[in-house]
């Protein structure tokens, strides 16, 4: 009785690894945005933090202000990788049923 529910156990973690993998492997591909100044720069990345793409309004460029526009695009990718890291753990908890697995928590 006891070898057979440890063997349970074992294919169960093993079924949630296999789930873990896969949802880390979608999460390469979702994409999410940041925002900053009032949508004037804008970055795309995956949840798992490569920067896809960088958007900047035109009319920021006419300013010719360096810093602030390297201020807003810090921020813009600042902003992307917290919805990076909400939609990832949001992904990771439906896989985990809320479980708090250490070490699995997170996609990297």
């Amino acid at each position: 009785m006891m070898k057979g529910g440890l063997g349970n156990i074992m294919k169960q973690a093993q079924q949630l690894q296999d789930r873990l993998q896969k949802t880390q492997e979608e999460l390469a591909h979702i994409e999410v945005q940041g925002h900053a100044g009032g949508n004037l720069v804008e970055v795309t990345m995956t949840c798992r933090h490569d920067v896809r793409k960088v958007r900047i309004d035109p009319s920021l460029l006419a300013d010719n202000d360096q810093e602030m526009l390297e201020d807003l695009v810090a921020a813009a990718i600042n902003d992307a990788v917290r919805n990076a890291e909400k939609v990832s753990a949001e992904r990771m908890s439906e896989v985990t049923g809320g479980m708090n697995i250490p070490g699995m928590n997170l996609p990297f």
